[in-house]
């Protein structure tokens, strides 16, 4: 046996010795929450207009803006006025010991000139990635902050590919007639004929050895910038301000620890390819509260690099709260990868909304990833208008949109188990509880790995109302209670194939199901269902394709 399979198998011994005592012990062995240093700042000002900026709307304030910023940290830090007006600029890079202040009627107006946005060594979905300059950016920095009530705007248009299943046909003329160019099928518009090269290139930006900047200039538009990134920064505070608009990301803080975002506001398209929310990435204490996010992606997302890389970095996203947040439009409400490589633990997420996400909660990783996520935490959680899953844990993840398109028709996935290698990814140890969603197409949804199965669930207390109930694939010990269902489709209410170690205990069908639980597999076992309405379905159980009735207990 090698030894990342002895220790694999002494991790799943204890994992199932946790899970046999849990019953007892209850949440006792909840790790304890972080506490998240805070930002402090000395009270003298800088107002940019002072410095020569002109908030006009067509001054380029790059340079007067950055030489504010420098100044401010250079006499030890303090605040530097955003002051009413449009302030068209460039590439913003923060320092050490500065606030950035927007007030209330301040818009900070970002350029669409691609010229003022050179080519640097960045990051890109958890590669290093050459990338042009994000418009905001700070690294290795201590003790920063933009504040305020202002808007900054990444002017993000300018930039985006959009594809034509997105739009009118009147919006699609009308952005065709703008300028760019189109892809030969006539589906997806780029704002560039290097934005449209860039798009036909396999991972275009990506490092690699021997390549320089120099490599990727005639693809440059396709290599669009996250809007804010702070890179390895300690005591970050973002608070207040609206962020919208961006190229890809909105908010990419990576590798920062004492990150604070609080009252912020975060807008993109819905149709905004790659506008996620915020991305967390391999950061460390973090605390999102009272948060609204809008988005074309997906909407508060943890994150630890992809792959390789981000096996290597080995640095986990880990002592997370969010609560008290809203998300509207986002492709998942709260997100766990599908970029987690380097694993996520210890996030506690509570009192939060997701208004027609495409999907509330999601878990997402594919083979090849590695890295393993645990110790989740998720309390009172409300959802309206799910097109997709309530509840998703995903280890089949593709890069397409979670939801289908009219007529999309996608291949079924085909289950073949392959060795437990350092690139196989886990979820386990999860805790959710109190959630009520009022409208979805799936109310829980399971999906692992036949070499690694999704392990120790606990979800309790939840109303879903969903056109189907609960699907449940290549999973162990997953432990379902007090769950109330009502469903359009009951047909089967609960499907459960190859998995083992299930206990469903009081779940609740408000509508008569035809069939309540539908058994498949012959590696389906030890299926537990207790104080629940089985009487009202027309039939209680099947067992198909290899399963028995042996794999299930039901006592009422």
């Amino acid at each position: 046996m090698t030894p990342f399979k002895r220790y694999y198998s002494r991790t799943l011994q204890f994992a199932l010795g946790l899970f046999l005592m849990l019953p007892q012990i209850g949440m006792s062995q909840e790790p304890a929450r972080p506490v998240i240093q805070q930002v402090e700042f000395k009270k003298d000002t800088l107002n940019i207009s002072n410095y020569g900026a002109k908030g006009n709307g067509q001054f380029l304030n790059t340079a007067t803006i950055n030489q504010t910023i420098r100044t401010c940290s250079e006499r030890g830090g303090g605040v530097v006025l955003i002051p009413a007006g449009i302030w068209l600029t460039g590439p913003i890079e923060m320092q050490s010991n500065v606030n950035l202040h927007l007030k209330r009627d301040a818009v900070l107006l970002f350029t669409k000139d691609f010229d003022q946005y050179k080519l640097v060594e960045s990051n890109w979905e958890g590669e290093p990635a050459w990338r042009n300059q994000n418009p905001i950016s700070g690294k290795n920095l201590s003790n920063i902050a933009i504040t305020g009530a202002g808007i900054i705007d990444g002017s993000g248009d300018a930039w985006r590919m959009v594809k034509k299943s997105k739009l009118t046909s009147s919006q699609w003329k009308n952005l065709v007639a703008s300028g760019g160019t189109v892809d030969s099928d006539a589906a997806i518009w780029y704002p560039s004929e290097s934005s449209l090269r860039g798009s036909k290139q396999k991972k275009a930006g990506v490092i690699r050895p021997g390549t320089t900047a120099e490599d990727f200039k005639d693809v440059k538009d396709f290599l669009r910038p996250n809007l804010l990134v702070f890179t390895n920064c300690k005591k970050v505070l973002i608070e207040g301000v609206t962020i919208q608009n961006s190229p890809a990301w909105n908010i990419h803080p990576l590798l920062c620890e004492d990150l604070t975002l609080r009252k912020v506001s975060v807008r993109n398209p819905w149709y905004g390819q790659n506008g996620d929310g915020v991305d967390v990435e391999s950061c460390k204490n973090v605390l999102i509260e009272d948060c609204t996010f809008d988005v074309g992606d997906d909407g508060i997302c943890i994150k630890s690099g992809r792959d390789k890389a981000g096996r290597e970095r080995g640095k986990p996203t880990e002592n997370v709260i969010i609560r008290n947040s809203v998300v509207y439009h986002a492709h998942g409400g709260f997100v766990i990868g599908s970029e987690m490589s380097g694993g996520a633990r210890n996030i506690w997420v509570e009192d939060c909304s997701f208004i027609g996400t495409d999907i509330g909660l999601r878990f997402k990783t594919t083979r090849g990833r590695g890295g393993i996520v645990e110790n989740i935490f998720i309390n009172n959680i409300n959802m309206v208008d799910i097109p997709g899953e309530a509840i998703l844990f995903d280890m089949y993840y593709a890069a397409v949109d979670p939801v289908p398109l009219a007529g999309e028709r996608r291949p079924a996935i085909k289950s073949v188990s392959i060795p437990v290698t350092e690139e196989t990814p886990q979820f386990k140890n999860f805790y959710i509880k109190n959630i009520v969603a009022k409208g979805a197409s799936k109310g829980i949804f399971f999906r692992g790995l036949p070499e690694m199965h999704i392990q120790n669930i606990w979800i309790e207390h939840a109303t879903l109302q969903a056109n189907k109930g609960i699907e449940i694939i290549e999973a162990s010990q997953i432990n379902l209670k007090n769950i109330v269902l009502k469903t359009q489709q009951s047909n089967p209410l609960i499907t459960i194939e190859n998995s083992s170690g299930i206990h469903l205990d009081n779940i609740q069908a408000l509508d008569a199901p035809e069939v309540y639980v539908q058994v498949s597999g012959d590696k389906s076992d030890n299926i537990r269902l207790t104080k629940s309405n089985t009487s009202s379905a027309k039939v209680v159980s099947q067992f198909i394709a290899g399963s028995t009735e042996k794999s299930l207990t039901i006592k009422n």
